[in-house]
């Protein structure tokens, strides 16, 4: 049999279908975990298998799923055997000895902290278990899918590369946006994905084919790597107790055409497909010409959800250079005195001033500079979107941030030493990043550009040799200043030149270094930038908040066609004020952008309101305490917490915040109202209703719930949470007897649905009065309907302004 990775993005595969949809059909319950049947109805299990296998599916996945030690504990082991070999065996049985078994994988049902209260290392745990008994039981590859978080993913790719030799291939969950639950776009997932040298990456369940196609085709266009499309079989509905899908064999190939057509290599189902399915989709879709996986040439760094791409034609990027301790004494002292808030606010300004990477830098001899690297990395990707740049000469700190960075990052950097390439291109292999190649080695920096570009010749062949591809190194040309050596310039800009038009490479610089020693040193360093732009420079070291150079920044790129419509350049400059003017008093309204000072912003940055909208708990913290000295309870709830939620719930509807940024800041008003509830008589807050959350009734799964909860809280209700795979009867039980006027209801699998309707059965029998709301990963408006719910919440805003209609809030 010819391995997979040589058939991967060659030809076409074709995976299996849905799996709990056609259990149900063969008895299994609302409730009931399908992976028990691996060893409790081994035949029912074998019959599926086998009906994939017979309809010409080339990758099966073993019943494996759901399986977890959350769920299964010491059984974890002999049930994915059990599946495993059930499927080798079916695969012997059929005759199709060229089909592949996949050790199938999901979430583990928990988020990942800072959002929930699982770490990055118990997650990598949990399926490190799953891949060494999948392994050991003989699957063929690994098969991550229907992720959410990339965070949760990029644990998952570790635990499958680290305790086995199958190849792994992931898909994840999109919106029709190209979001995941999390906020991942598209094209961070790619990043990620492909720095963790996964063998393909792709999409599958949530959407039909048709609903697909655009996420699709932003795949392909990103993707290095071979395209996964497993689809579901169209929107579920419920009929006599059953979830069934609306799209069948015909339809559903029909949709798949186009998916074929955009480029996708290897293609499947989801939930509600059966063996019919597939058995059209490969007799039909084999027969296409085969589009084969090209190669894309993006430099792309990325967080867990944003990606920035450098180069390329796009205008130079900025990263931001504030969080790095040299000369700068105030930074220092936050270094020693653990101030962590200190050099997370020097990350949110920058942002706010338009940084697209933050440079992060927090070497001091005196301390632990790998616990610290790892704790400011975790508090910044918790409240920035941006990309980081891990910049470091320590070896520990740099594996344990790229470890623990959700995202693609800059890495800042390597040169051209034996030993320093030893140490840290097999990091950069293993995690994936942009390495920034400085162009010096055992003999120093070289005086010529002829030297430099022979350096950075030789860091690319190393680069190569360890399946680092040239697009994700950045040639840093180094500035030294010309106050010692006045042609220092011009051979840094011609070393970028270079390193642009003859290596084809991308470009990074420390900008400000071309000055040091030198007077108004924002002159030259202006200038260079303008200078180094043209000469092709495509990322630059630099402070946002110093306007001199983003006004040369961002009007070098419009003039060099790199920036749309100058977009950014008005964006920026729109309210600019000559600096005479500025300097005469003559500042009006609105100018204010241009002439504020770092410390006015970090004034600004500590209140209240700003504090919740950017997830600091801390510093929320303070600022209550500080504002109850002059302010009382109930005009701070009106007029600075609720607001700042608002304008973080608005931003989270209208796509522009993302699921991290909601709950930092949720977490961040509620550490503000326990001090509100401390200071106030009785230490009470006014409830505006009571509300009962569960997921129902033989689901695991509160991912969903516990978000929602967060929300409702910080919104003044109190939420009764009965948890996960409550029953019907409890969850009833527990309104008539609290006499609740509201029932949040979550699920995320087809096959506990209908525990969803059962519940609200027996509520509207037991409590007319109340309502409920559903929601979940498997929920429409339309199913919602079927099942008799008087409310359908997408997300956790749209429960919140639910309850505010209910209770009248």
């Amino acid at each position: 049999m010819r391995k997979l990775i040589d058939k991967l993005g060659s030809e076409w595969l074709f995976c299996d279908g849905g799996f709990g949809t056609l259990l149900q059909e063969k008895g299994l319950k609302g409730g009931e975990l399908p992976e028990m049947w691996n060893i409790e109805r081994p035949d029912d299990i074998y019959d599926v298998y086998m009906g994939y296998l017979n309809a010409g599916a080339d990758i099966i996945n073993a019943n494996t799923f759901g399986a977890n030690v959350f769920k299964y504990g010491d059984d974890l082991e002999k049930i994915i055997k059990a599946g495993v070999e059930l499927a080798v065996k079916a695969r012997l049985d059929s005759g199709r000895c060229d089909a592949y078994v996949a050790l199938d994988m999901g979430s583990c049902g928990k988020l990942l902290q800072p959002m929930g209260d699982l770490s990055f290392d118990e997650a990598y745990e949990v399926f490190a278990a799953n891949v060494k008994a999948g392994a050991k039981a003989g699957a063929d590859l690994i098969l991550i899918e229907t992720m959410s978080d990339l965070y949760e993913t990029k644990a998952a790719v570790l635990a499958a590369k680290e305790n086995s030799d199958l190849p792994v291939i992931v898909t994840c969950v999109f919106d029709t946006e190209g979001r995941m639950l999390t906020g991942g776009t598209v094209e961070a997932a790619v990043a990620l994905l492909e720095g963790l040298k996964v063998d393909a990456l792709g999409i599958n369940c949530s959407l039909a084919p048709v609903e697909m196609e655009p996420v699709v085709k932003r795949l392909v266009e990103a993707s290095s790597l071979p395209v996964v499309v497993n689809p579901n079989a169209g929107l579920p509905v419920v009929e006599d107790g059953k979830t069934i899908f609306t799209v069948g064999p015909e339809e559903f190939v029909d949709q798949m055409i186009n998916i074929a057509k955009l480029g996708a290599n290897v293609v499947g189902g989801c939930c509600g497909t059966t063996p019919a399915h597939i058995k059209l989709l490969k007799d039909t879709v084999s027969k296409m010409p085969f589009i084969p996986v090209t190669l894309k040439e993006d430099c792309v760094v990325s967080s867990g959800a944003a990606s920035v791409t450098i180069g390329g034609g796009r205008g130079t990027a900025v990263i931001g250079e504030r969080i790095n301790p040299t000369g700068k004494k105030r930074f220092k002292e936050a270094l020693r005195e653990n101030d962590i808030d200190y050099i997370i606010g020097e990350g949110i300004r920058q942002e706010d001033q338009g940084a697209d990477i933050l440079d992060v830098n927090v070497g001091l001899p005196e301390i632990d500079e790998p616990a610290m690297m790892e704790t400011v990395v975790k508090e910044l990707q918790s409240v920035t979107n941006l990309p980081l740049q891990i910049d470091t000469t320590d070896i520990k700190a740099l594996e344990r941030a790229l470890r623990i960075y959700n995202g693609k990052p800059m890495i800042n950097s390597v040169n051209g030493k034996k030993e320093n390439i030893e140490q840290v291109m097999p990091l950069v292999a293993k995690y994936g990043g942009v390495l920034v190649a400085l162009a010096l080695d055992e003999d120093g920096i070289p005086d010529n550009a002829d030297a430099r570009i022979s350096i950075a010749k030789k860091i690319l062949k190393a680069a190569a040799s360890y399946g680092i591809p040239r697009k994700d190194i950045v040639i840093d040309g180094l500035c030294m200043t010309i106050s010692s050596d006045t042609s220092s310039a011009v051979t840094t800009l011609e070393t970028v030149r270079r390193a642009s038009s003859e290596l084809k490479c991308n470009t990074v610089l420390g900008v400000s270094n071309i000055s040091f020693g030198l007077p108004a040193r924002e002159i030259v360093n202006s200038n260079f930038l303008t200078m180094a732009i043209l000469s092709g420079l495509t990322s630059a070291i630099i402070n946002p908040g110093c306007e001199p150079m983003m006004q040369a920044l961002t009007a070098s790129n419009a003039l060099l066609d790199r920036d749309p419509q100058c977009m950014r350049f008005i964006n920026r400059n729109g309210n600019y004020i000559p600096y005479a003017k500025l300097v005469a008093g003559e500042a009006v309204q609105g100018a204010e952008g241009n002439a504020k000072t770092d410390s006015a912003q970090s004034s600004s940055s500590n209140t209240l309101f700003d504090c919740v909208r950017r997830g600091l708990k801390d510093g929320a913290v303070a600022a209550t305490k500080k504002e109850l000295e002059t302010t009382d309870s109930m005009t701070i709830i009106n007029s600075e917490l609720i607001p700042a939620l608002d304008e973080v719930g608005k931003g989270f509807e209208k796509g522009t915040v993302f699921l991290p940024q909601l709950l930092m800041s949720a977490d961040a008003a509620k550490a503000a109202f326990e001090v509100i509830k401390t200071s106030m008589a009785g230490g009470k807050q006014e409830i505006k209703g009571r509300i009962i959350l569960a997921t129902v009734k033989g689901d695991i799964h509160d991912i969903g719930k516990n978000i929602v909860k967060v929300m409702l809280e910080n919104y003044g209700y109190e939420v009764i949470d009965l948890g996960k795979d409550v029953p019907p009867e409890l969850i009833v039980e527990t309104a008539v007897k609290e006499d609740i006027k509201l029932v949040g209801l979550s699920a995320l699998m087809t096959t506990t649905v209908v525990n969803m309707e059962e519940t609200i059965k027996q509520l509207k029998a037991a409590k007319p009065d109340c309502k409920t709301v559903v929601g979940g990963a498997v929920l429409t408006q339309e199913y919602a309907d079927m099942i008799g719910a008087d409310h359908y919440a997408s997300d956790a805003m749209a429960t919140v302004r639910y309850a505010d209609e209910v209770f009248g809030g």
